[in-house]
C-alpha cells in the first residue's frame, strides 16, 4: 500500500498509522536523505528476520538502524565526547557512524565487536517516525542485492509491494548513498564515501 506523506510537513495522522504498523511487527518503506529505505521497529526481531529474508542478506551483517536526534543516538550507542562533538557538528545529515552499541540495542542489531551504523537523516518524515515510535527504526537501502536502489515508491511497490506493509512516498530524494565514518576508539575512518562533506576527517 501506498501512502502519500507531505515531506515537509507531515500529516500526523499519517505518521500515527505508520507507527502502529511498525508496532505490530510491519516493514516499511521510506524516503531519507540519501535514498528510500526498507526498515521496521529494531525492538521487534520477527520483522529484522522479515527484512533479512527481504534483501536476501547474512545474519552476520547486521544494517544500520536511524535515531532522531543526538540524545537519541546516546540512549543506544556509547558516544565518547570526540563523538558527541563530531556528530553534534554533522547530523542530521547524509552520514552513517559506526559507533559501540549500548544495551539498549538487540544483539541481533550489533556486530560481534559489539558496533552498529547509526544516522540522524535529515528528513522530517523519518525523524517524525522515529519520535512517535520512541525507538530507533531498522535501514537499509530499497534495492536487491547487487541491483540498483529504487529510489520511487511506485518501483518500491512493484519490487516489494506483497513484501512490506506500508510504501512511503515522500516525494524525491538525492539517490546517493550516506558516507560511512567509523568512531571506535576516537579514531575517524572513512570507510565509504558518499553523500555528506567527509573533508573534516581527512
Amino acid at each position: 500500500m501506498i501512502l502519500t506523506i507531505n515531506p515537509d510537513n507531515p500529516q500526523p495522522r499519517n505518521i500515527s498509522r505508520i507507527v502502529e504498523c511498525l508496532k505490530d511487527g510491519g516493514i516499511i518503506a521510506y524516503p531519507t536523505d540519501t535514498h528510500y529505505g526498507i526498515g521496521c521497529d529494531i525492538m521487534n526481531k520477527k520483522a529484522i528476520e522479515k527484512v533479512y529474508l527481504l534483501k536476501q542478506r547474512d545474519k552476520n551483517k547486521p544494517f544500520s538502524f536511524l535515531c532522531s536526534d543526538l540524545k537519541n543516538i546516546s540512549d543506544y550507542a556509547k558516544v565518547s565526547n570526540y563523538a558527541y562533538r563530531t556528530l553534534k557538528k554533522l547530523l542530521p545529515g547524509p552520514y552513517t557512524f559506526i559507533l559501540e552499541g549500548s544495551k539498549l540495542v538487540p544483539k541481533i542489531m550489533l556486530t560481534k565487536r559489539k558496533t552498529a551504523g547509526i544516522r540522524v537523516p535529515d528528513n522530517t518524515i523519518c525523524l517524525e517516525i522515529i519520535k512517535e515510535l520512541g525507538n530507533p527504526i531498522l535501514s537499509t537501502s530499497a534495492g536487491l542485492p547487487n541491483e540498483e536502489i529504487l529510489n520511487n515508491a511506485w518501483m518500491i511497490d512493484d519490487t516489494f509491494g506483497h513484501l512490506v506493509d506500508i510504501v512511503i512516498d515522500g516525494g524525491d530524494v538525492p539517490e546517493m548513498p550516506s558516507s560511512v565514518i567509523s568512531l571506535l576508539d576516537d579514531e575517524p575512518e572513512i570507510l565509504r564515501e558518499g553523500a555528506g562533506d567527509i573533508s573534516v576527517f581527512v
